[in-house]
C-alpha cells in the first residue's frame, strides 16, 4: 500500500478523475459524498463515473459527476452472460480518455481487482481501491480492507475514507442529488391530475425491491394506509416501477377505498420529485429510501436484516425491523425462508413512525419540495 506522502499528493494533483461504481441506484447515490470530497480538492477535478445502465439513471442527477459512461461489467451480477468483445473497446475508450486517476468504490463483499485490471490495461497511471489480498501492480494505492473481519461501516463512510487515505475531505458528508425546477413542477402537476390535494396530509408510499428479501409483506403496508388513511386523514400515493404495478394493484385492493397510484408512471427524475414533495416516505430498503434521505425527505425505512451498512444516511427516518438470529445475511432470497426480519414489523409501528416523522419541527409544510440537496 502506498502511503508516502508524495505518492498521496500524486492524486491531489490528478485533474481528471474516473469514478468505477458499477452497482445499482442505491449505491451510486452513497457514494456522492465522497465525489463532494474529491470536488473539494485544490483541483476541484473532472469527475467521470463508470456506472451500470442502473447506476446512470441516478447519476445524471449528482452534480459532482461531469460525465457518466455506462458499462454492463462481466463481473456485476445484473450483466448479462455475453462474450468479451465490449470489455476490450471499453479498455480502449478509457485509454484514450487519458485519465490521471482511477478510484474504484466497492461494497466489501465484492472484488476490486477485475475493475482494477480494467484501469491498469487502459494506462490509467493512479488506481486506488480497497482489497483483501495483495494487488501488486493493479493498484498504485491499495487500502487492506478491514471489512467485515474488523468492523462494518455504513457504505457512506466507507468510501469517504477510501479518499480520505489520499488527501480528499470535505465538511459537508451529506449526499447530493439535484432535481430541477421544471422537473419538480411536473411531478407535482402528474399529482394534482392522479386526484391529490396538496393542502391535505399525504404519504409516498413504495412498496417494491429487486431483492425479495428486503421486500415487507403487501397486507402489512395495505394495514398501515388503511390506518394512516381512515384514522389519521393521509392521502396513499403509491409508486413502482416496471412490474412493481401489479404489486401496488394487489396492496389497493387488500386495501380498499381510495387511493392514488403512480406506478410505472415515473421515470426516475420524476419519482425523485415526487419523493421531494413528499411530506413523509415509506419504502423497503431500495433506491427512493436513499434518495429521500438525500433530499432531505423524512423516510419510514423497512430495513430487512440482510445487510447493515445501508440504512438512511442523513435527513429524518424511522429504520423498522425486527431483530433475528439470522440477521446480517447478505442475500437477496430470505435463506430461512420466513423473512421475520420484516414479517414480525406490525402495521402500527408503520402508523407510529410516519406519525413521530410528521411531527418533527420543520416536517409541519414540505409541499413546496426543494430542487436540490447536498
Amino acid at each position: 500500500m502506498a502511503e508516502n506522502n508524495e505518492s498521496i499528493n500524486a492524486f491531489e494533483e490528478a485533474g481528471n478523475i474516473l469514478c468505477v461504481r458499477p452497482d445499482a441506484l442505491g449505491d451510486v447515490l452513497m457514494t456522492t459524498p465522497a465525489f463532494k470530497a474529491l470536488k473539494a480538492g485544490k483541483n476541484a477535478p473532472r469527475i467521470t463515473l463508470l456506472t451500470s445502465p442502473s447506476g446512470e439513471s441516478i447519476a445524471r442527477l449528482v452534480p459532482e459527476v461531469d460525465r457518466v459512461i455506462v458499462y454492463e461489467a462481466p463481473w456485476m451480477k445484473a450483466t448479462p452472460d455475453r462474450r468479451s468483445g465490449p470489455d476490450f473497446e471499453m479498455i480502449e475508450r478509457l485509454r484514450r480518455e487519458k485519465f490521471d486517476a482511477a478510484i474504484i468504490f466497492t461494497v466489501f463483499s465484492q472484488n476490486p481487482l477485475p475493475a482494477a485490471f480494467l484501469c491498469y490495461l487502459a494506462d490509467i497511471p493512479l488506481r486506488l481501491a480497497y482489497c483483501r489480498e495483495n494487488p501488486y501492480q493493479l493498484l498504485t494505492h491499495w487500502v487492506m480492507d478491514p471489512e467485515p473481519a474488523k468492523f462494518i461501516r455504513h457504505e457512506v463512510r466507507r468510501q469517504l475514507d477510501l479518499v480520505g487515505t489520499v488527501g480528499f475531505v470535505t465538511p459537508d458528508e451529506t449526499m447530493s442529488l439535484r432535481l430541477s425546477p421544471e422537473t419538480c413542477k411536473q411531478a407535482r402537476q402528474l399529482l394534482v391530475e392522479a386526484g391529490l390535494d396538496l393542502r391535505r396530509p399525504w404519504l409516498l408510499l413504495h412498496p417494491g425491491s429487486t431483492a425479495s428479501s428486503r421486500r415487507y409483506r403487501p397486507d402489512g403496508f395495505a394495514e398501515a394506509a388503511r390506518q394512516l388513511r381512515d384514522q389519521a386523514g393521509y392521502q396513499i400515493v403509491f409508486t413502482g416501477s416496471g412490474a412493481e404495478d401489479k404489486l401496488v394493484e394487489t396492496i389497493q385492493a387488500r386495501l380498499g377505498g381510495t387511493s392514488i397510484s403512480l406506478a410505472n408512471r415515473l421515470d426516475l427524475p420524476h419519482l425523485a420529485a415526487a419523493i421531494a414533495l413528499a411530506p413523509v416516505v415509506v419504502t423497503n430498503n431500495t433506491g427512493p429510501a436513499h434518495i429521500a434521505a438525500a433530499l432531505q425527505t423524512p423516510v419510514v425505512d423497512l430495513y430487512a436484516l440482510t445487510n447493515p451498512q445501508h440504512t438512511p444516511w442523513g435527513g429524518p427516518s424511522r429504520v423498522l425491523n425486527y431483530d433475528v438470529p439470522c440477521k446480517n445475511c447478505f442475500k437477496s432470497i430470505c435463506p430461512e425462508g420466513h423473512h421475520n426480519c420484516l414479517e414480525m414489523v406490525r402495521p402500527e409501528q408503520i402508523v407510529a413512525a410516519v406519525l413521530e416523522l410528521a411531527a418533527l419541527e420543520g416536517n409541519e409544510n414540505r409541499l413546496a419540495g426543494p430542487v436540490q440537496a447536498g
